[in-house]
């Protein structure tokens, strides 16, 4: 069985605030045995989690040996203030400031550093992404840093001009990235960077009402293509479903990532070959 690549074991992927409202006052033990409960019910032994600013995926951590599971986590993700991210962790301001947070992740025992780059998908304006992405330089700095401090770096990132500034900045993995055009591909593909499309987080969303198909269908095809030509060039994918976001349940969403790269690809064999090879460079990558 595949592993996790991308999860929120905060999140229930039904209701967030909810979801949220239960580690309010602390990680609910009780909330995450039963997610992890479910990762071993279906053989998954390997989960990477993106983070959350309450403690819950560093609990988590604690408690996975006893499942039998690999779990790796960030603690919280660092995110620009004024910048998408406060959902997922704590911000900065300054480059020092950035230092410091490096700091006091891995002081918390975490397995890496994740960012925030970029915003999100505006499902208004199709192929645009919300706020402002992080200057380049600054990105390239960021990952500097944490890569002195001896941390890989989880990167979610959308949008042509974020990816291409993550690629080149360095980071190992490339959270998202809807909307990239070829070029961006392309230099994936003469990266290092290992891409986790979290393809579901929008295909289950169909037919859901929360958004219109008419709206969903452009971008799932967009994707679409970006996977066809991203194995047609080689660049390095894993599977990772964004477990715990909205209809992207935990442990059925690794499978419905996978089912996703086996119909996109009409290939089952060459679909799993590719993601595995994938998971094992993110297992290279992030299991220090």
């Amino acid at each position: 069985m595949f592993g996790e690549c991308h999860a929120h074991i905060i999140m229930d992927g039904v209701n967030y605030r909810h979801a949220i409202d239960l580690h309010r006052n602390g990680p609910d033990d009780n909330v995450i045995r039963e997610h992890l409960k479910i990762y071993q019910d279906r053989g998954i032994t390997f989960v990477r989690d993106g983070g959350d600013a309450l403690g819950v995926s560093a609990r988590a951590k604690e408690l996975a040996p006893e499942y039998g599971i690999d779990y790796r986590t960030p603690v919280f993700a660092i995110h620009k203030e004024g910048h998408y991210g406060s959902i997922v962790g704590k911000s900065f301001s300054t480059m020092p400031e950035f230092h410091k947070r490096v700091l006091e992740a891995k002081e918390q025992g975490a397995d890496f550093i994740k960012i925030m780059t970029t915003g999100l998908l505006d499902f208004n304006a199709h192929g645009a992404i919300t706020g402002t992405p992080l200057d380049a330089a600054e990105v390239k700095e960021m990952v500097h840093i944490a890569h002195e401090e001896g941390m890989a770096v989880m990167s979610h990132t959308n949008g042509t001009y974020g990816v291409q500034a993550a690629v080149e900045a360095g980071v190992d993995s490339l959270e998202h990235g809807n909307y990239m055009n070829e070029e961006s591909l392309t230099m994936l593909s003469e990266s290092h960077t290992v891409w986790v499309p979290t393809l579901v987080t929008v295909r289950n969303l169909l037919g859901d009402g929360r958004y219109a198909d008419e709206t969903l269908k452009p971008i799932i095809e967009t994707a679409e293509e970006n996977v066809r030509k991203a194995f047609r060039l080689g660049v390095k994918v894993a599977p990772g479903s964004d477990a715990g976001a909205y209809r992207v349940l935990h442990g059925q969403g690794i499978q419905d990532e996978m089912q996703a790269f086996v119909q996109i690809l009409g290939n089952e064999e060459k679909a799993y070959q590719w993601l595995m090879e994938g998971e094992m460079e993110i297992r290279k990558k992030f299991c220090r």
